[in-house]
């Protein structure tokens, strides 16, 4: 009976395990072949400590039970050994010192800003990939195409990410491939991750960013350069414009967004993006950080404050859909200030403004 129950246990976690991936252990690419050998070493190095703890708590209580016959090796004034000592303080040091080798060494190698030209492959391939909700959108610069929600490279060459968000932040995953990153809103993060094969790898969010979350897959098509070159043709001969005004309309949130792309791509689209300036009239990133390094816009640019206004017209609510907000309205103290800049020095209106306030 025991035997019977033992073999349903084990067949029930084979049918629960069935739908899992594997790719974090069998990687596809130098960069996740890195990672799975540095998680393999911390694993056995781990476990020179575990496998011993694990005998000893099931031989201990067994060899000194209480009812035991023979106790001839009890020695009731016992209270130091140096060898046990050693053996406990000594051990676990040499283990922490080894993994915080090899987590350096690794660390260093696996730099996700770091290009991936000591590999002596192919010519890398550039991908600007933004995260949106809940879609994917991968610009290929050099060949002015791009698509939603496919990743086409070539294998054997390096891919050079550059990494952004419309939205919340977000994380580029692909298992088979390597690591991941994270996208963040007005900044361009870096990622440097190779196939050494041809195959489909699944690729996907890995930062919860609201309810499309789980839909926002894509699979990775590792190709060789005459199929990815195919790719690119097919996308080039038929398809719409990625313009700011197609962007726009792709930025709205939208969940399980079916497979589409661009013949073309509007130049300077993905440092707009960056920089938070797609929408006319929008202040880009850099020249507010540049105006704020100067002292600010003051006074002077407080009826511009929609210019700089950018998550509003992105709030959703918990189904993901656009909340229409008023539109941002100047206080009646600031249109005050600009129409006489002097009165804030006039205590009769300091007064006044307080009163209005409650």
């Amino acid at each position: 009976m025991l035997r019977l129950r033992t073999l349903l246990l084990a067949l029930a976690g084979a049918i629960a395990l069935s739908g899992c991936q594997y790719h974090v252990l069998s990687p596809q690419g130098w960069v996740g072949d890195q990672q799975r050998n540095l998680l393999i070493i911390s694993t056995l190095l781990m476990l020179i400590v575990i496998i011993p703890v694990l005998v000893m708590s099931v031989y201990f209580p067994l060899k000194y039970r209480a009812d035991r016959e023979d106790t001839s090796d009890y020695d009731p004034t016992f209270e130091h050994s140096n060898k046990i000592e050693v053996a406990i303080w000594g051990v676990p040091i040499l283990i922490i010192v080894a993994l915080g080798w090899f987590t350096y060494v690794y660390t260093h190698r696996l730099d996700p800003y770091r290009p991936l030209d000591h590999l002596e492959a192919g010519d890398p391939i550039e991908v600007q990939a933004v995260s949106l909700d809940w879609k994917w959108l991968f610009i290929y610069p050099e060949f002015g195409v791009a698509s939603v929600n496919e990743l086409a490279i070539p294998a054997g060459r390096p891919v050079n990410f550059s990494l952004t968000s419309s939205t919340v932040m977000n994380t580029l995953s692909i298992p088979a491939l390597g690591g991941m990153v994270y996208s963040m809103t007005g900044m361009e993060t870096k990622l440097h991750l190779i196939a050494d094969e041809t195959g489909t790898f699944p690729g996907r969010s890995a930062h919860y960013s609201g309810p499309g979350f789980s839909h926002m897959t894509f699979d990775t098509l590792s190709m060789t350069d005459e199929d990815f070159n195919a790719w690119v043709a097919e996308i080039k001969a038929d398809g719409p414009t990625l313009d700011r005004a197609s962007y726009l309309e792709l930025e709205k949130p939208t969940i399980d967004e079916p497979v589409h792309s661009y013949a073309s791509v509007e130049e300077g689209l993905f440092r707009r993006i960056v920089e938070m300036c797609v929408e006319d009239g929008k202040v880009c990133m850099g020249h507010m950080m540049m105006q704020d390094e100067m002292g600010g816009g003051g006074l002077e640019g407080i009826p511009h404050a929609e210019a700089y206004s950018y998550d509003r017209a992105r709030t959703i609510d918990g189904f993901g859909n656009l909340i229409d907000l008023p539109e941002v309205e100047v206080k009646a103290f600031h249109e005050a200030f600009w129409n006489d800049p002097d009165a804030i020095c006039r205590p009769d209106f300091v007064f006044a403004e307080k009163k209005s306030n409650g």
